[in-house]
């Protein structure tokens, strides 16, 4: 049976956990928990832990940002507790180093998927919760956000180039940008998606990522970028 080394995981977060097994839990993917036979996995501290990164989340910008609305602190809210933000703070801290996969997993690089970093990243945080309280598991995940997004409210003109994109091309051109997958490849487990992306049929930017959504953000991304470099933005592309 695998050992992680959690030691060295509790230096690198700066917590010394009382209960060492929870931390332990909240490594424990259920391709291991399956190998070996165990009678736990980390989906419930996952299940905890996204409920713990909410509302620390939401009290946090609400203080920071009291001039914003609703509306605008949802969308901050969401860009941060999605997979994607999840699984870079979880790449922050090495966390795919520490999880504890089934040879399977292992052999398909699991700990550096996304999805599993980030259902990592929230059972850590609910384990803490469990742990040490409130107070310790806020200090640890205002900690990782201030060094992965040091201002939370740039993410609200980042957050959606397709939607930024689409605007732009409609209001323009009277018509939508248009997609194209160029390439996949990769193995079925974990493909590599290239998209492109052209508006009024000049092509304007290209993409790559694991998931064709993400390939297009990237895209519009890149598209978005082009414009604005564009001495035409004004009078047409």
């Amino acid at each position: 049976m695998l050992i992680a080394d959690l030691p060295k995981l509790q230096r690198v977060i700066g917590i010394r956990f009382n209960e060492p097994k929870l931390l332990r839990e909240a490594m424990t993917h259920t391709s291991y928990a399956t190998e070996f036979n165990l009678k736990y996995d980390n989906q419930r501290l996952e299940f905890l832990g996204d409920a713990v990164v909410q509302i620390i989340l939401t009290k946090h910008l609400f203080h920071r940002y009291p001039g914003l609305q609703e509306g605008d602190l949802t969308k901050i809210r969401s860009a941060l507790v999605n997979q994607d933000s999840l699984a870079k703070f979880a790449r922050s801290i090495s966390l795919g180093d520490y999880i504890l996969l089934g040879r399977g997993e292992t052999d398909a690089h699991g700990s550096d998927r996304d999805s599993t970093l980030s259902d990592a990243f929230e059972a850590l945080c609910g384990a803490i919760y469990l742990d040490q309280g409130a107070q310790s598991v806020t200090a640890f995940l205002l900690r990782v956000l201030q060094e992965n997004c040091m201002e939370p409210a740039e993410l609200l003109h980042t957050m959606n180039p397709k939607g930024a994109l689409q605007e732009y091309a409609q209001g323009r051109f009277g018509k939508a940008p248009e997609y194209r997958t160029v390439t996949v490849s990769g193995p079925p487990h974990d493909p590599v998606y290239e998209v492109e992306v052209l508006v009024n049929g000049r092509l304007l930017g290209r993409g790559t990522a694991a998931k064709r959504k993400s390939a297009e953000q990237a895209a519009a991304s890149a598209a978005l970028a082009a414009i604005r470099r564009d001495r035409n933005w004004n009078s047409g592309i």
